[in-house]
């Protein structure tokens, strides 16, 4: 009964999915590419080989919306999506708080279907933070109150958004910017630098043997200025997978610059612990609810 009350209850809170494109930019049909889903209890838990970008849209339904909306970006290493840990889940703790939320499900790099991996991902992104900006009074958004989401991988594509959301990847239908107002980056990879990259991460988006250029580019922590969004960072001092240097060095990075910042750093903790499951990294979402109500966005 309580497994059906919860399935009813986030079923009633997405209100629909929606696909992020009319025509994917750069897109190179493959046949024999398809998503992949894992689905335990009905649910989809991750998946993979993401052809077709969506938003899952969470409009809050218990509390009064208050303007503010926030694109999550699942992780994954640039290899899956953790649709449901990263996304859903995350939603509804957003929609609790008044927050309208989308899950963006994006496609992951690869050569077989894009005709450049390493925007491919970008692209997805940009268009989603324009998307929800043009189309605003649908859900009575204030367009100065969108923010993105990132956990790990997605972390990285959270904050390269925040860094490159004036790069030209594509031609966009929209005449909003793609900046985002604000960014909550949550055991975020920021770097590709290889001394502290999660290898995984780098390889997926700048393949095997990138150009010390290509992993400058995408080293976020060295593309932030004065217009970088302001950033509330989380992460555990004891994540091997994901080293906390790029969420320090990131915070370094806007602090120098005069960006408003705020990086909690765990003493335990691990790595994709979502909203928090155990040790010191269980309540990292009360400090993001102060920051956010800091920041005038609660």
């Amino acid at each position: 009964m309580l497994v059906l009350l919860a399935f009813t209850s986030q079923l009633q809170a997405q209100n629909q999915t929606i696909p992020l494109w009319k025509t994917i930019p750069d897109e190179i049909k493959s046949t024999d590419y398809k998503e992949k889903e894992s689905i335990t209890d009905g649910k989809v838990q991750s998946t993979t080989q993401v052809t077709i970008p969506t938003l899952s849209i969470f409009v809050p339904k218990d509390v009064k919306p208050n303007q503010t909306a926030v694109i999550i970006c699942p992780g994954g290493g640039y290899m899956h999506l953790a649709i449901d840990k990263e996304g859903t889940k995350v939603a509804l703790w957003l929609n609790s708080l008044g927050i309208t939320a989308f899950v963006l499900k994006y496609r992951l790099p690869n050569d077989l279907i894009m005709k450049n991996k390493n925007v491919g991902p970008l692209q997805d992104a940009q268009e989603a933070i324009r998307y929800v900006r043009n189309n605003a009074s649908k859900w009575n958004l204030d367009t100065n109150k969108i923010g993105i989401m990132g956990f790990s991988a997605g972390g990285h594509l959270a904050a390269s958004l925040s860094t490159h959301y004036d790069d030209k990847v594509y031609s966009s239908d929209y005449k909003v910017s793609a900046r985002p107002d604000f960014s909550l980056l949550i055991y975020p990879v920021i770097s590709m630098q290889n001394d502290i990259t999660h290898k995984g991460s780098q390889v997926n988006l700048l393949g095997n043997t990138p150009s010390q250029d290509l992993i400058d580019s995408f080293s976020n922590e060295k593309k932030v200025t004065a217009q970088t969004p302001p950033a509330f960072l989380i992460h555990a001092t004891d994540d091997t997978v994901v080293l906390p240097e790029n969420s320090i060095n990131y915070y370094l990075a806007l602090k120098k610059n005069g960006i408003a910042a705020e990086l909690h750093l765990f003493e335990k903790g691990g790595h994709g612990f979502g909203l928090g499951v155990k040790d010191t990294s269980k309540f990292w979402t009360k400090q993001c609810e102060d920051w956010l109500k800091t920041h005038s966005l609660l």
